[in-house]
């Protein structure tokens, strides 16, 4: 019998420490190596390849790679017939998607896509540029940008459609946003035939679950408590859940044991209040892992 193994393409580039850290959490250990593009897991089952983002869903639609981790934009701008598994929401510096964004300087007197009928368009993204101006039937010439895009418009184009999370970059080199082109996320995505194949999807489905199961965790904490039987309503009341708080019986007929998950945000407001309303013996436990 043939051995069993999944090719699965990790991003080169800025995704890559992110997503490392992301696999670390959920039980896979990945090292990578500057003299390697093969980065060892320790899953004999699982081969790795560090592959850009923008060449990931070409090389998983031809199979070279039974799944992989990409963004949804560069799915779209390569047309790729492949199955999205799931949305892995992180990015390099929010948990908000990113935007690509059509730009012009801050002076140009373009309001609308419309308004630059004829003009030059420069952008990393040239197929879903393309897409986006036939959508508003405006005939643009759209030019492939090597980088530092930013700086182009005016001299060398009239606007650019360019990627951005905060906007600081825009700013810095006086551009305008226009309008939005398309909103992307990290998609956790795999070949058609390869998901058609049981042993291929059963183990593509469990690394998506470990995966999410980490995000969903993400800036959650456990409170356990115990609370009197007399102020138990109090507490409760007093409690915001992920899921309804978990209430079990002591010893003490008089006691229960409670336990939630709340933001870890809110665990300085919440324990003081949690404290007045009669609950005591509160623990803080680190959440690793929310699996529905």
């Amino acid at each position: 019998m043939a051995e069993k193994i999944l090719k699965l393409g990790i991003p080169a580039g800025s995704l890559k420490d992110a997503t490392g850290e992301l696999f670390k959490k959920a039980g896979y250990n990945i090292k990578f190596s500057s003299r390697s593009y093969y980065p060892e897991i320790d899953d004999v089952e699982i081969e790795c390849l560090l592959i850009r983002a923008q060449e990931m869903a070409r090389y998983v639609e031809q199979g070279l790679l039974d799944a992989g981790i990409t963004g949804h934009d560069w799915v779209v701008e390569n047309d790729a017939d492949v199955t999205e598994v799931c949305e892995l929401m992180f990015s390099k510096v929010s948990r908000r998607p990113v935007r690509w964004v059509l730009c012009v300087p801050e002076d140009s007197p373009v309001q609308k896509p419309e308004d630059l009928e004829g003009k030059r368009i420069a952008t990393e993204v040239v197929g879903l540029t393309k897409s986006f101006f036939a959508k508003h039937n405006t005939n643009v010439n759209v030019e492939f940008s090597w980088g530092a895009t930013e700086v182009k418009p005016p001299k060398l184009a009239d606007a650019i459609v360019e990627v951005t999370e905060t906007g600081s970059s825009l700013r810095a080199n006086d551009l305008r946003i226009v309008s939005e082109v398309l909103q992307s996320t990290t998609r956790f995505i795999a070949n058609n035939d390869s998901i058609a194949d049981p042993w291929k999807k059963a183990k593509i489905d469990n690394i998506a679950l470990m995966l999410q199961s980490c995000l969903a965790a993400e800036g959650k904490v456990g409170l356990m408590m115990n609370v009197s039987r007399a102020d138990l309503e109090t507490v409760l009341n007093t409690l915001p859940a992920l899921q309804k708080p978990t209430v079990a019986s002591l010893s003490d007929p008089q006691w229960v044991a409670v336990s939630t998950i709340v933001d870890e945000s809110f665990v300085r407001e919440i324990v003081p209040k949690l404290r007045t309303a009669g609950a005591q013996g509160i623990v803080e436990t680190p959440i690793n892992k929310i699996i529905d």
